[in-house]
């Protein structure tokens, strides 16, 4: 037990969300004063008040159980599933024989981030594009039989490691809208899949360097595969930009006989082989390729319109467990990416090109990221969000602090978050700018292993398994916002968790309903008229569906979630994207029945529901029956 000057001296929940929530009309801005004043939030076992909300679906009862489910009015349809045959040639799922060369050419495993891409280039088409999809990894338990979560790398055979190793990835496949329904266009020339053992180069400050060199590749700039490609982003050219999410359990071996086992230690490189990789590839095992987990944990830049082009991994966005990888062009033409390092305190960073962006020049655009100043967020309790660079030679960022070149800067990313004394967030997941406001959304999905003494203003609760979402606000509002600026404000938009059980220190706008609170938010996307879209991923901790709520973030209706999307047994929400007119909104249903303890008794089957049917991770695609704009 601390002491009472101890006690005196550390700022409790109460005291840290009384000194936020006083200061909500100042940081909002004049815009956002009248809103702000038009709402409160809703302190735990307040009475409710009635709020009006934009969003008039008839919201969604709670509900868990085997299938999906979504509010009435509207038509949720499987589009696409793990294992359907897209790329020419392939061959449908057979369950009883899956093998890698079939993988390769089906649609992944465990969707995720998705990015709706019109047909052509260029266009707002919003009723033929292409499907960019996310696979962030395999369930072996319940994709082979005989397999336990525990047991699934030793027992695995090594065709099934390499179908595993060929399920994750990205999936690309065209999409038409025809006679009101979406379907997949088979055979497409854009149909491709990019897995673990697709070749990609290394382009940025850190290709090359001596870090990223092995026998196989002493140039450091080729590299195959990419893996836990969580969420992600679409760049304004028209390119897909996919967050490797931190592959440290993929690698087998002893860390402290890696390279350099400080730094593996830093990013979680335990040697567990999770998935027996390193049974069947040397390259995964620490004490025979050092280096290779360095090559490892980036982001990925792929143009889905050009199906040849080798993918790029872009080291200038620094090396972390990336969630996200959100573009915004600045006022001056400069590219502003968001991401966020998801892990229990970890950090969220900006990077800012040294070129600007010219629409008329896509192959110049494609270098924006080669270039500019990556730089990690610091949250003090006054509302000020400084951006502090993490440039060689600046910060503490020397080689007598171990970092030798800008390359070991990038490299060492989480490293140099800590040097500069960056603000240590709970688990960042997405982060999203609204295109119609100019805010920026930030997400944690939770952290259980904050401990009281270590609460600050932009985490405030100990032992978070809730989550929050926060609003950072720019200088200048809408298109005229400036992302690039060295300093921010920013605020609490929520705080996740039941309202009616006052001990979890929920916050919402006063007007939340029995259904419309959720746990551990993930993903964000934004519908045309600048609403929030919020997934969840982790509710099910709390014997509830996770799924997905639509909110506003200015008016009577801010911070009021509706529950719109529930998600079947084990399953999470990931990637909500909505096509231009707002009047599709494709979700995807990641890892269905992962509670399960085997195949033999598996908790749903979604969504084939045979007797036999594996569960099937798949892309949902929500359109209103009426024909009219998702929410409204």
């Amino acid at each position: 037990m601390r002491d009472s000057a101890q006690n005196d001296s550390i700022p409790t929940y109460a005291d840290l969300v009384a000194a936020r929530f006083s200061r909500r009309t100042v940081l909002l801005g004049a815009a956002g004063a009248a809103a702000a004043s038009a709402m409160s939030f809703r302190l735990p076992g307040a009475q409710a008040a009635t709020s009006s909300s934009t969003l008039t679906f008839p919201e969604l009862k709670k509900v868990y159980d085997e299938t999906h489910h979504v509010a009435e009015g509207y038509n949720a349809d499987i589009l696409v599933r793990w294992g359907e045959a897209i790329v020419s040639g392939g061959k449908e799922l057979d369950a009883a024989n899956q093998n890698a060369a079939d993988q390769a050419k089906q649609f992944g495993y465990n969707c995720d981030f998705i990015g709706y891409m019109p047909l052509p280039l260029g266009s707002d088409n919003s009723e033929h594009g292409l499907l960019c999809v996310n696979n962030e990894y395999p369930n072996p338990h319940v994709m082979f039989p005989g397999l336990t979560e525990d047991d699934a790398a030793k027992k695995m055979t090594p065709d099934q490691i390499k179908t595993a190793f060929e399920s994750w990835g990205h999936s690309i496949v065209e999409v038409k809208k025809t006679d009101g329904k979406w379907q997949t266009v088979k055979d497409s020339k854009f149909n491709r899949r990019i897995t673990g053992t697709t070749e990609m180069a290394i382009a940025g400050p850190a290709a090359g360097h001596k870090l990223l060199q092995t026998a196989a590749d002493p140039t450091g700039t080729r590299v195959f595969g990419t893996g836990y490609n969580c969420s992600g982003g679409v760049t304004p050219w028209g390119t897909i930009l996919t967050c490797e999410e931190g592959l440290s359990d993929t690698f087998g071996g002893d860390p402290a006989k890696g390279g350099d086992p400080a730094l593996l230690e830093r990013y979680a490189y335990d040697g567990s082989d999770y998935y027996g990789f390193a049974r069947i590839e040397e390259r995964f095992n620490l004490d025979k390729v050092p280096n290779e987990p360095n090559r490892f944990d980036w982001v990925v830049e792929i143009d889905p319109y050009e199906p040849g082009e080798t993918p790029v991994k872009r080291t200038a966005l620094g090396r972390m467990s990336h969630e996200a990888a959100s573009c915004i062009v600045n006022a001056d033409g400069r590219v502003v990416v968001y991401t966020g390092d998801d892990d229990y305190f970890e950090y969220i960073f900006r990077f800012v090109s040294s070129g600007k962006f010219d629409p008329a020049d896509r192959a110049a655009n494609k270098k924006l990221l080669d270039e500019g100043t990556l730089s990690v967020a610091k949250f003090d309790q006054d509302g000020t969000l400084t951006w502090i660079p993490l440039i060689h030679g600046q910060n503490g960022l020397t080689a007598e602090n171990g970092f030798a070149d800008q390359a070991e800067v990038l490299i060492k990313a989480r490293l140099a978050g800590d040097t500069v004394g960056a603000t240590k967030m709970d688990r960042p997941e997405d982060i999203e700018p609204n295109p119609v406001t100019g805010r920026v959304y930030a997400v944690m999905t939770k952290n259980k292993k904050r401990k009281p003494e270590e609460i600050d203003a932009a985490n405030p609760r100990p032992e978070n398994h809730y989550g929050h979402i926060l609003e950072m606000l720019p200088p200048g509002e809408g298109k005229n916002a400036d992302h690039a600026a060295d300093t921010f404000k920013w605020d609490v938009f929520l705080l996740a968790g039941n309202p009616a059980k006052p001990e979890e220190g929920a916050k919402y706008n006063e007007g939340i309903s029995a259904d419309g609170w959720f746990a551990a938010p993930d993903n964000v996307a934004f519908d045309p008229k600048g609403r929030i879209w919020i997934a969840s991923d982790g509710a099910n901790d709390f014997d509830i569906a996770d799924g997905l709520y639509g909110a506003d973030t200015l008016g009577d209706g801010r911070a009021l979630p509706r529950f719109f999307f529930a998600c079947p047994t084990g399953a999470e929400l990931c990637g909500p994207a909505f096509t231009p007119d707002g009047k599709t909104l494709f979700v995807a249903v990641q890892h269905p029945a992962e509670n399960s303890e085997t195949l033999e008794q598996v908790t749903t089957r979604w969504p084939d529901f045979g007797s036999d049917s594996l569960p099937r991770p798949s892309v949902v695609a929500i359109t209103k029956q009426d024909g009219g704009e998702i929410g409204s």
